[in-house]
């Protein structure tokens, strides 16, 4: 799983360097899209429950884990790419549906489970992930700091997280509570980060992909939420 830490927007002139009503604009732009980013990831997931496809979705992931997470991290370059590269508003929305898409996908199996064995994980996980979300948006934006220092701390910690997945699905070793602690603390990291960047660093017409790196890192957080209810759930 991904964040944004290889996708700093290399400007001369960001949006902070902008006047104020720039700046609330651009903050304005990217939250609206974020909540339909939001939005969009939860209309997919409902209309897959509802046609009764997740669970065959579900069943073809355990063997297939290491195709999924390859092509998951394909589609999810592509996507920040043409988010931070594109000139055209079409293609940087093309992207953001692109990624959206990707998450809802990827993430079917562990909904379908924590819907059908732990009941009262699913809306425990929301709430958990929205206050969350919303504190660590709120201190971002009360300290008005610059966490772009949290950069290559979120890399490595990325890069170590990935190959542990990697590992995992193929010597079939299980990660356990403590993991989905650590990734809890790295999508907080990243939230503060992406938060910083949304306030200091984007240019002023890339709106669509703050609000993608946004979205990556509220997913991100949610997953493991989810893991780690569900674990201790189990316990």
């Amino acid at each position: 799983m991904n964040n944004s830490y290889d996708n700093i927007p290399t400007v001369a002139d960001p949006v902070w360097a902008q006047g104020v009503s720039a700046r609330a604009a651009f903050i304005i732009k990217t939250y609206l899209h974020l909540f339909g980013a939001i939005i969009a990831f939860t209309l997919i997931e409902v209309a897959v429950f509802s046609s009764g496809s997740a669970e065959t979705i579900t069943n073809m992931f355990p063997n297939n884990w290491l195709v999924v997470l390859g092509i998951f991290m394909v589609a999810s370059w592509i996507a920040r790419s043409a988010a931070h590269r594109a000139n055209s508003l079409a293609i940087q929305y093309a992207a953001l549906c692109l990624f959206v898409l990707a998450w809802a996908i990827i993430f079917i199996p562990i909904l379908h489970i924590a819907d059908r064995y732990y009941p009262g994980v699913l809306p425990n996980a929301v709430l958990a992930t929205l206050l969350g979300f919303s504190g660590l948006t709120a201190i971002a934006f009360y300290t008005r700091k610059d966490f772009s220092f949290l950069r290559s701390i979120l890399m490595w910690g990325g890069l170590c997280a990935l190959v542990l997945i990697v590992c995992g699905a193929i010597f079939g070793f299980t990660l356990g509570p403590l993991f989905s602690v650590a990734m809890i603390c790295l999508a907080g990291g990243s939230i503060l980060y992406d938060t910083s960047n949304v306030m200091h660093h984007h240019p002023e017409d890339r709106y669509v992909a703050a609000s993608l790196e946004l979205f990556a890192s509220v997913a991100l957080m949610f997953w493991y939420v989810i893991r780690l209810l569900m674990s201790l759930s189990r316990d």
